[in-house]
């Protein structure tokens, strides 16, 4: 079948087409382009922790209130997530898609031009308000383009995320040490590539729905097994206390080690900001692999390497020269991220009926807590100084041990043939 026939684009193909064909056909020209809508929406929400060092310094700031500016963003993100992901699982609505960019349009605009402390959160409530829009849909739309390479879908799908992200140090080196806060205006621009090419996404997403896609649903929980089903949840609630760990350490490596660098090495801030690349580079790459990786050697068993294996790594970084710091990030950012796609699948395996809610809940939970992370560890560091506090962080990790916790594959693959469609 050809790749006009799998995005569903005529409408005799369409009606000839059994129902079945569009949900096994990888579609990737589609996962490309909402990758680089991620690239695109999460570059941008990367301009604010990139902008800290800058408002720090201009509106005299201290590490709690650039705590409170991280928690904003995130915090908004998280709590709309799952709203919207509950609202598209029941409805689905592709015209979000270019409405969420729109909404990060008018955030980064608001930030360049920011005059005091409390338009910058408003600024950054709007790109917040950006990115739960798009999240929740985006993971839909990589969910329907997949066909049966989940783990290779959502690996594309979010290493554009993580590539975004991982340009945060670099914009701080290369636009807002030279230009300050005005150089966020220069975002408008990938905001509104970001628009039109969610105009295209759209467009496909409404073309599948209209041919008859649909996402495989459980019966009613009354229908299920009761010890099953608290299995699910407790199984859930272990894999949100991951994503607990793992964006917490994130936050306190991505928002607070430059600082720690300049404290303790002397280094300058734009030279500090190339460790922070090297760490969310690599996690980019690692958020790649990790997929296909799961796929090959199980999803349970990525998450836990992913986690448990950067405990030595987290324990031995803020003891080790400034060249020994470079490796380890590197090392630490592939091993950590490596299971940022896994997680979603293996949340979207435990709950297939509800795509768009889990998917809101688990990357939604991930910026709620980096968030708070962010602003707890900016608490601790103005009350008992950045270095204790980065030792402490490095105990994090240890909690990925709970991943032995989880259901293994095959038991997730049973409970999944278990799940009759409606």
């Amino acid at each position: 079948m050809n790749g006009k026939d799998a995005a569903g684009t005529g409408p005799a193909s369409a009606a000839l087409r059994p129902q079945a064909s569009p949900q096994q056909t990888t579609v990737f020209r589609i996962l490309l382009a909402i990758s680089f809508v991620h690239l695109f929406n999460d570059s941008i929400q990367a301009v604010i922790p990139a902008i800290f060092p800058i408002l720090k310094d201009t509106m005299s700031l201290s590490f709690t209130q650039i705590g409170w500016i991280s928690f904003a963003i995130n915090f908004t993100a998280s709590l709309m997530q799952p709203v919207v992901g509950y609202a598209a699982d029941r409805r689905p609505t592709p015209i979000l898609l270019p409405i969420g960019m729109g909404f990060t349009f008018t955030g980064v605009l608001l930030l360049a031009y920011a005059p005091n402390y409390w338009m910058v959160l408003l600024a950054v409530i709007f790109v917040g308000l950006g990115s739960a829009a798009f999240h929740p849909e985006g993971s839909r739309v990589a969910h329907m383009a997949a066909g049966m390479r989940k783990g290779l879908a959502q690996s594309i799908f979010q290493v554009g995320g993580n590539a975004g992200q991982s340009l945060a140090p670099m914009l701080t080196k290369w636009v807002f040490i030279p230009f300050g806060q005005i150089g966020a205006l220069g975002f408008t621009i990938i905001a509104a590539a970001g628009i039109a090419v969610q105009m295209y996404v759209a467009k496909w997403y409404r073309s599948m729905l209209d041919a008859g896609y649909t996402f495989k649903k459980r019966h009613q929980a009354r229908a299920m097994d009761p010890a099953k089903r608290k299995s699910i949840l407790w199984a859930t609630i272990i894999l949100v206390v991951l994503v607990f760990v793992r964006s917490w350490y994130g936050a306190a490596i991505g928002s607070y080690y430059a600082f720690y660098l300049m404290d303790a090495y002397k280094l300058s801030l734009d030279n500090a900001q190339i460790y922070i690349f090297l760490f969310l580079a690599a996690g980019a790459v690692g958020t790649f692999f990790g997929g296909p990786l799961a796929d090959r050697f199980g999803r349970r068993n990525l998450i836990l390497v992913s986690i448990v294996g950067t405990v030595p790594i987290a324990l031995a970084l803020p003891f080790v020269t400034p060249f020994w710091a470079a490796v380890l990030l590197t090392l630490n950012g592939f091993i950590l991220l490596s299971s940022f796609s896994v997680t979603v699948v293996y949340a979207q395996m435990l709950h297939p009926g509800n795509i768009g809610t889990v998917s809101g809940l688990i990357t939604g939970f991930a910026f709620g807590m980096g968030g708070i992370g962010a602003l707890v560890l900016g608490y601790f560091i103005d009350g008992w100084g950045i270095t204790n506090v980065m030792i402490a962080c490095g105990f994090l990790p240890i909690l990925g041990l709970l991943t032995w916790l989880l259901p293994n594959d095959s038991t997730l693959d049973e409970w999944a043939k278990e799940l009759p469609e409606d």
